[in-house]
């Protein structure tokens, strides 16, 4: 009897308790839980012939690109990564996620990790915290050109929409493609007499592409035309439909110009941000950028239409990437009757910069910005000869890696391997001509970082230059780990101190992770230093970044939590004991 009535008062007491949890849960997670999405990968390296001609490529799960990540906002991603690659390192890079609060999953391998070593398994967590369209990528080396990339796209959360409509939902990588292999290409550009990589062999869409196999260079067991690997991508549309397409650029050197025969594109969304809407008849896009462009399937529907894209900024050698608008019922594979539209002109730098004055934040969706900065750094973008080696440098300093990486030497005290003296964070802008061959006689490699004070707004301004050839001067993507900041103005010559941050765009400024610098001209940026962590901002052309073209800003490193022991193992941390 009393067994019983103890063993009830037991149930009813478990019942009760189990009813207090479920409400202290419910009191702490938003009504629209956000979910664990977990994905199992392995890379390694298969035969492919994305274009094509045979050649090794990274693939991730035998794909490249590999799979998309597809999630809400605030969800908790999971990636089990597996190196298979037998003698390579890898680490991949969660391109245009904040990683607030864990900025050691970052995946930039020497900044925030080191490396994970062939054979390994390596557990990357984070959160989703913006909706939008962002990129993931291998960060060691020039992994990336290889083809370990993929997509990320964010949506928001269930019961909420966009501010704009479209019935389906469709993401396009867009990348320039190399029969070398990355190791080849490094080697090159670290030898004397210097090798560089000459442009690429052919664009993809989507990860297909067509080299011309006939060519005489071309041994016919490397290079097979009918191949189904390379047969054009298909973009299959229902007539009457309005689509969404967001367009990614993962090119290792090109910039891009895309689009789809007889159809125009209104830009709704740029690295996440929603744009004031505008119409493009072609986009311009630079490595490291994302857009989601909105296109109405409303042309003759009896027929095919080309997607095309073609190289800008460089005069190109590169034929143009192909695939095909499908209208449902034709068939996919059904060539348009019409010429692939051949692209704008390669220099023609002013639609280009136009392009970029239009991009500005959507109204309703404008964040507020700071008027003023606390600090204010600019980098000179240069080409540099160090010690008989080409390089790349910003204020005649060409970055290079540390063998411990900085978030686990800096957040460790393991700050003998760094350089403590801080760089440069100006330029005699007064005296210098951007528009001539400079001897930069004072060039030198460093691995010193700009520690920035945490909670504070910095400005960056982006200065391009003429390189080591006369007469010329390349446009580089920068992208900036770790935050979004906002654009707040391009221009063209030398940038004015005095003068031009009085006509910066601080109505309505476009906020972006990525953004480039055109040719002998200037980009102002603005940032919040609130992301505890250590971050890379570079140049995002593998080779530039390669031979030394991008800076590391260190905030807040005292307010970063303890670091995973899995991200250690390199450098100074061989064997590491916290004390």
């Amino acid at each position: 009897m009393f067994d019983l009535f103890y063993q009830s008062r037991r149930i009813v007491l478990v019942r009760l308790l189990a009813v207090c949890l479920f409400v202290s849960v419910l009191s702490t997670v938003p009504l629209a839980d956000a979910r664990i999405r977990r994905y199992k990968w392995e890379v390694k390296y298969e035969y492919q012939s994305p274009d094509c001609y045979k050649k090794l490529v990274i693939a991730i799960n035998g794909r490249t690109p590999g799979p998309s990540i597809i999630a809400q906002q605030n969800d908790t991603i999971i990636v089990e990564l597996r190196n298979s690659l037998l003698t390579e390192n890898v680490a991949i890079h969660w391109h245009g996620i904040r990683q607030k609060g864990t900025p050691w999953f970052d995946g930039t391998e020497g900044v925030t990790q080191c490396p994970i070593l062939p054979g390994d398994t390596f557990t990357y967590q984070f959160v989703v915290d913006r909706p939008g369209t962002y990129l993931y990528h291998a960060h060691y080396g020039m992994q990336r050109e290889a083809g370990l990339y993929g997509s990320i796209r964010v949506s928001l959360p269930d019961g909420e929409s966009e501010p704009f409509s479209y019935d389906f939902d469709r993401s396009i990588i867009l990348n320039d493609w190399y029969h070398k292999s990355a190791y080849e290409q490094a080697t090159g550009l670290s030898s004397i007499p210097f090798v560089w990589v000459g442009e690429p062999q052919s664009l993809l869409i989507q990860g297909r592409g067509r080299f011309n196999c006939s060519s005489p260079s071309v041994e016919p067991s490397s290079c097979n035309a009918t191949n189904p690997e390379c047969s054009p991508y298909v973009l299959t549309v229902v007539p009457g439909k309005t689509y969404r397409l967001r367009i990614s650029s993962l090119t290792a050197l090109s910039a891009l110009s895309f689009e789809i025969e007889g159809h125009n594109m209104t830009v709704v969304e740029a690295d996440g941000h929603n744009v004031e809407p505008f119409v493009m008849k072609n986009l311009f896009i630079y490595s490291g950028e994302t857009y989601s462009v909105l296109i109405e399937a409303d042309q003759d529907p009896s027929r095919n239409y080309w997607a095309s894209v073609a190289v800008v900024g460089r005069n190109r050698t590169t034929p143009n990437g192909l695939a095909i608008f499908n209208y449902y019922p034709n068939h996919p594979r059904r060539s348009p009757p019409t010429v692939p539209p051949p692209g704008p002109i390669w220099n023609d730098v002013t639609p280009r910069i136009a392009q970029s004055l239009s991009i500005k934040a959507r109204e309703g969706y404008i964040h507020p910005h700071p008027l003023k900065p606390d600090r204010v750094i600019v980098f000179l973008n240069t080409q540099n000869k160090i010690n008989g080696h080409i390089r790349w440098s910003v204020n005649n300093v060409s970055f290079e890696h540390p063998h411990t990486p900085y978030l686990i030497a800096l957040k460790e005290n393991l700050l003998h391997g760094i350089e403590q003296n801080p760089p440069p964070s100006g330029y005699d802008f007064v005296n210098y001509d951007i528009f001539s061959v400079a001897k930069n006689v004072n060039a030198t490699t460093s691995n010193s970082i700009y520690r920035l004070q945490f909670n504070t707004t910095v400005d960056i301004i982006l200065q391009n230059a003429n390189t080591m050839t006369p007469n010329n001067s390349e446009t580089h993507p920068w992208h900036l780990h770790g935050h979004n900041f906002w654009v707040l103005g391009y221009g063209t010559g030398k940038f004015d101190m005095y003068n031009d941050p009085k006509n910066y765009n601080l109505v309505n400024p476009i906020m972006k992770n990525t953004v480039p610098v055109h040719p002998y001209g200037w980009t102002a940026l603005r940032f919040r230093t609130d992301n505890p962590g250590v971050w890379a901002f570079h140049c995002h052309i593998e080779s530039h970044f390669y031979m030394g073209m991008g800076v590391v800003f260190e905030e807040g490193i005292e307010k970063v939590g303890q670091l995973p022991t899995s991200i250690m193992g390199c450098g100074e941390t061989k064997g590491f004991q916290r004390p």
